[in-house]
């Protein structure tokens, strides 16, 4: 006897042609020391993320994340395994940073995200509309949260009427009933007059 899996083939929680998406914001901040280390010249203390863009706990999807650094950064291939998937460290230098997500299902294959670490701010100019991956999100976000609303009004109306429906049915069972009961009863009488 095989014992039921979480995920895969043989849960039964996977179903054909439904994607779900979660949406993540991935960055890093950085913070100035004020002057260079003397013992080994960095100038910034800075941490790399992955957070839920909605504030949910994603250990329920997310199994761990490796981050590969520069190779200059002693042991540069680091693995989080629980939340918060973020990483802290001192530099001096802006370099590409390597995301690798792995899921809790076996199925999906690791995503991979390439981010540039950022230590200084860029300037913002006045005027200059702000673009990037947070409207896009956002916009994502607005379309799926307009298709959940009528997913919703579609499933109440089909409730609705099957419910008419359903009462319609029982309606008329019970007056099917009533009309049984009436000729049995008719017959039954007739039996008794007749004897």
């Amino acid at each position: 006897m095989s014992m039921p899996t979480d995920f895969g083939p043989d849960s039964g929680g996977r179903i054909k042609g439904l994607t779900i998406v979660k949406a993540i914001v991935y960055g890093n901040i950085a913070r100035y020391f004020g002057k260079k280390r003397e013992e080994d010249g960095h100038t910034h203390q800075w941490t790399v993320y992955v957070k839920p863009y909605a504030n949910e706990d994603m250990s329920g999807y997310v199994k761990k994340v490796h981050f590969k650094l520069h190779e200059s950064y002693a042991n540069p291939n680091r693995i989080i395994t629980k939340p918060p998937f973020e990483l802290t460290e001192t530099g001096w230098g802006e370099f590409e940073i390597v995301i690798k997500i792995y899921f809790q299902d076996p199925n999906e294959r690791p995503v991979t995200l390439y981010h540039i670490l950022k230590l200084f701010q860029s300037p913002i100019t006045e005027g200059t509309p702000q673009v990037g991956r947070a409207l896009v999100i956002e916009e994502k976000k607005e379309k799926t949260l307009e298709a959940i609303k009528a997913a919703q009004i579609k499933v109440r109306t089909e409730i609705s009427e099957l419910k008419e429906k359903l009462s319609l049915a029982k309606d008329t069972i019970n007056k099917f009933k009533e009309e049984i009961t009436k000729l049995q009863n008719n017959q039954s009488s007739s039996l008794i007059t007749a004897i």
